[in-house]
């Protein structure tokens, strides 16, 4: 006798996120309306170092906004202070430790974990959130531009092992997305600057009015400009979000058409040892796969010239010398790999539109190496 029971059904997930100013300020309630609830919930609030040290009076500031704000949620200790940097997501004993502190202040389902830093800690905090007690809520509040714009609204977490990126794992919708504005006001400027990337990339793929936005808007975002660059952290979370609740979002297929330019960007952090952070390697893969569509016939030069000058006038390197070589094309294999199924790689069919394609020529992807390399040492690019 064979009998087959089949069970079918949908969890629905909903989450702000919230853009603005001085979040820990009492008078700001945005923090403590997420953590209202029936119940008084314990907090642990989790920083990446690289945030404290830049701004020191914030765990004092995190301890006065939950003394006013006791009747909402009390912190279940004193906030814990975490390395930043991919380095957290490379050391077992940095998740490790933030799942003991669940079991020695008794965190649970209940109770949140807010976890305040740059993309790699919310990642490493994440995971650890989520493998604890199957999923302790969590509040991110994220500090880079990268993070505010790109990492931080999705539903990802992870950690590295094996020597790849990203290679443990969940997907998490988080409680709440803050983001607070101040915390861009301390980045250096290659922090600045390297979290555009990832709206350069949304831009090409998806909407050519963004990507022209940002080349008007260039020199002033390179300047540090405050206001056009919260414009384009909203504008670029939002493409990002409407991008998740339509499509795959727990990427049971083989496609991730956000991940324009990471398959090289990937493989570069882990050639750099992480000497080039996310955000630069990302540029560099879309350049790199920029001039891979120009060279295929799919892109005009004028439309590369294009793409290159706002690289540029950004102040990113459109080459580093572990572009060359094999070991880059290594990345197309663990970028299926980690996806797994058929190779998905996007490119460009025109600017403001992607185009998937599932397999990559290696020799014209060392023939785009090498124009990119030629570009860097111009002061022009190619003609047109």
């Amino acid at each position: 006798m064979n009998t087959i029971l089949e069970q079918s059904f949908s969890v629905p997930f909903r989450y702000p996120v919230a853009f603005t100013e001085n979040l820990f300020d009492p008078q700001n309630r945005i923090l403590a309306n997420v953590l209202r609830g029936q119940r008084v919930p314990k907090v642990l609030f989790v920083l990446d170092s690289g945030v404290s040290d830049f701004h020191p009076n914030l765990i004092q500031g995190i301890k006065n906004y939950a003394s006013v704000h006791s009747e909402v949620f009390s912190m279940a200790a004193e906030p814990m202070v975490v390395p930043g940097g991919e380095a957290c997501k490379n050391e077992e004993s940095s998740y490790q430790k933030i799942v003991e502190a669940t079991h020695l202040y008794g965190i649970d389902r209940h109770s949140y974990i807010a976890v305040i830093g740059g993309g790699a800690v919310l990642d490493m905090v994440g995971f650890a959130a989520a493998i604890s007690h199957r999923g302790i809520r969590l509040v991110r509040i994220p500090t880079t531009v990268l993070s505010q714009n790109d990492s931080a609204v999705g539903v990802k977490n992870s950690i590295n092992a094996f020597g790849k990126k990203n290679y443990l794992g969940t997907f998490t919708p988080p409680t709440a997305v803050l983001n607070d504005f101040n915390f861009l006001t301390t980045l250096e400027d290659r922090d600045w600057r390297a979290g555009l990337s990832e709206a350069i990339k949304v831009a090409l793929i998806k909407d050519l009015s963004f990507f022209e936005w940002l080349e008007e808007k260039a020199e002033a975002l390179a300047k540090r400009e405050m206001k056009p660059m919260q414009e384009h952290i909203i504008r670029s979370a939002k493409m990002h979000m409407d991008h998740i609740a339509g499509k795959d979002p727990f990427e049971f297929g083989s496609s991730r058409p956000l991940d324009f330019g990471h398959w090289a960007a990937h493989k570069l952090e882990k050639l750099s040892d992480f000497r080039i952070r996310h955000g630069e390697a990302v540029a560099i893969g879309i350049a790199l796969d920029s001039a891979y569509s120009y060279l295929q016939g799919r892109i005009s030069s004028e439309d590369l010239n294009r793409i290159l000058v706002l690289m540029r006038t950004l102040g990113f390197d459109l080459f580093v010398p572990e572009l060359q070589g094999e070991n880059l094309v290594q990345g197309l294999k663990e970028f299926q790999e980690h996806l797994g199924g058929q190779l998905t790689i996007m490119l460009l069919e025109k600017l403001g539109k992607g185009i998937e394609v599932h397999e990559m020529d290696h020799q014209l992807i060392h023939k785009s190496v090498e124009l990119l390399r030629t570009l860097e040492t111009k002061s022009e690019l190619i003609s047109t």
